[in-house]
């Protein structure tokens, strides 16, 4: 059997230091001494006693399962403030993305493409890798080496001008933080919401604000633990020849002149 990594030492010196705590201030609030913690967190105490273990538990509010087998310093600042908050994502198996993907017979990742009348079934089945097994499998030119990409069909004019029922090629986000604000993106949402294309940024309260291209449609925000999977927009590829760059300036002057209004009504 494979040996499963313990991060324990390494994630419990990695949350002293976001409390700002040294290691006397910490062995103290946990009544230990200075030493153990210094061994458990270099790694020379690899059976640390059930006693200090529970204890780590209770006062970083994380499970043991989390500080053993989860590498902290991996996870995005959204991620690591629901575990700071209480809001296990490990043991709930909420948060933690596990991505589905295919191979081919030169263990080459495989571009699936996610059709209109597949939506409900990838929402259901988007982690199952029989689902996106079955799914069909293209191959893109020119698309970068590293990095998991999924073809999704799209409906509606909301980005104009890029054209309406566009096929999206799109690069999956394993940390949603490091997503730049404005950028393109895919986002499954969970429940009986929909796949969406819009500009997305992330926010300090968890949320996120999506925004068209086409000023017509209001902005709006969705919580992160709404949302499935997040695709960042690598290129698009369409039958219909994108709106004239005439277009484009009306839509921008639309757009300013909502965010005239917006400013007045404030």
């Amino acid at each position: 059997m494979k040996p499963t990594n313990n991060f324990l030492g390494n994630n419990i010196k990695f949350l002293r230091r976001r409390q700002h705590l040294t290691q006397e201030s910490l062995a103290t609030q946990l009544s230990i001494t200075r030493s153990k913690l210094n061994c458990i967190e270099t790694g020379q105490t690899r059976s640390p006693a059930i006693e200090d273990l529970l204890n780590f538990s209770n006062f970083f509010r994380m499970s043991l399962d989390t500080l053993v087998k989860v590498d902290l310093s991996q996870l995005g600042e959204l991620r690591i403030r629901d575990l700071e908050a209480g809001n296990d994502v490990y043991t709930k198996g909420g948060n933690l993305r596990i991505l589905a993907i295919s191979i081919d017979h030169d263990h080459k990742e495989q571009v699936e493409y996610v059709p209109i009348k597949a939506k409900a079934g990838y929402i259901a089945g988007f982690n199952d890798v029989d689902f996106i097994a079955a799914l069909e499998k293209y191959s893109v030119p020119n698309l970068p080496k590293h990095g998991t990409y999924r073809i999704f069909a799209t409906k509606g004019d909301s980005m104009l001008p890029i054209p309406e029922g566009s096929d999206i090629t799109a690069r999956y986000e394993e940390d949603w933080t490091a997503i730049k604000a404005g950028t393109p993106c895919i986002l499954i949402l969970n429940g009986q919401q929909d796949f969406v294309f819009k500009m997305v940024t992330a926010q300090r309260d968890h949320t996120f604000l999506l925004e068209s291209l086409n000023p017509v449609y209001e902005p709006y925000t969705v919580h992160a633990a709404d949302i499935l999977e997040i695709w960042s927009f690598h290129a698009f590829t369409s039958r219909e020849i994108p709106l004239s760059s005439g277009m484009d300036v009306v839509l921008q002057e639309i757009r300013e002149l909502r965010s005239m209004i917006r400013a007045a009504r404030s």
